[in-house]
């Protein structure tokens, strides 16, 4: 599914909310503000597979670029692909633009996969280790 914030139903936030809050709040026992404001913005793309058992975003920052996070597959979900999935659609959606994400440093691998490369240092966010990644696709002239 993706669905852009202004069309998601009150059921499918809640389902997206309460994942997110399941694994980085409860399992990843990091107490952080999970309610940022920019779930239903127009401009804020919602992935996901299943009944939400695996889930990303995709926001548009002021100069353009566009940054996935919140990236989570549910404990009973994951070993099965459902991540790299959405990275996939998330992909297809952002095209040639620029995009950034802070992965947890464990993960840097995953998104190397699919172009990302790792700049600055390693800096911590909610007791998280975590870098910064940059996918610069070369745009035609």
């Amino acid at each position: 599914m993706n669905l852009a914030g202004t069309e998601l139903a009150p059921r499918q936030l809640y389902d997206i909310l309460r994942l997110r809050v399941d694994v980085f709040v409860v399992e990843q026992n990091c107490p952080y503000p999970e309610l940022d404001g920019r779930d239903l913005l127009a401009t804020t793309r919602h992935f996901w597979l299943g009944e939400v058992d695996s889930y990303l975003r995709v926001l548009t920052e002021p100069d353009g670029t566009y940054r996935i996070g919140r990236v989570v597959t549910a404990k009973h979900a994951r070993g099965q692909g459902l991540a790299a999935q959405l990275m996939t659609a998330a992909l297809n959606f952002v095209g040639d633009a620029y995009s950034v994400l802070d992965a947890q440093t464990y993960a840097q691998g995953f998104y190397a996969k699919f172009g990302y490369v790792a700049e600055g240092e390693e800096f911590e966010e909610d007791g998280i280790p975590h870098i910064t990644m940059w996918r610069r696709v070369a745009r035609p002239r």
